[in-house]
């Protein structure tokens, strides 16, 4: 983005690139609109509002795309943060489905088939594909997700997984989360 546009709304025009330069947009657009501002709630709804128009953009058939997060760094589930997209369960158990296992193991879920995933849990019955990233604090605490839902299978790859994981290391350089 240029500094001539001063419009946030701006932050999410994503049309006519690469899916690497749209994941790496994403990345500098967050840190663009999180410069100055530390609260989690507005900095994961912007972050929510970049994801969905990105990877709608591409076009991929999302469904969802936001987070959850922790109540505190040592919980065992996490509750509904910012998103786009339909309404969605609102607390997920450590361990349960996809949110939970990234939880629970501290790792990325890149799950081409959501049938094929031992306990999934389906807010949306339509989900064919979901990627879930994260948030990891740098004493080791999961902090919260970044979930992704697709409406295909094979959705994603391990180039979301990688820009996606920048964006998680992003969140948490700039976000204060209690």
């Amino acid at each position: 983005m240029s500094s001539e546009e001063i419009h946030h709304a701006n932050y999410t025009q994503f049309e006519n690139l690469a899916r690497e330069e749209t994941l790496q947009r994403v990345v500098d657009s967050y840190l663009a609109l999180a410069d100055g501002q530390d609260n989690w709630v507005c900095n994961l709804a912007n972050a929510s509002s970049l994801l969905w128009h990105a990877y709608r953009s591409m076009p991929l058939d999302i469904n969802w795309a936001g987070f959850y997060v922790t109540k505190d760094p040592q919980s065992r589930e996490l509750i509904l943060g910012p998103f786009q997209g339909k309404v969605a369960c609102q607390l997920i158990k450590s361990g349960s489905g996809v949110c939970g296992t990234a939880l629970l193991k501290k790792e990325t879920q890149l799950v081409a088939n959501v049938n094929q995933f031992p306990g999934h849990i389906a807010c949306d019955g339509e989900t064919k594909s979901e990627i879930v990233v994260p948030i990891v604090s740098s004493a080791g605490h999961c902090l919260g997700v970044i979930d992704i839902d697709c409406l295909a299978y094979n959705g994603f790859s391990e180039i979301d997984q990688h820009y996606l994981e920048k964006l998680a290391a992003a969140i948490v350089q700039t976000c204060k989360f209690n």
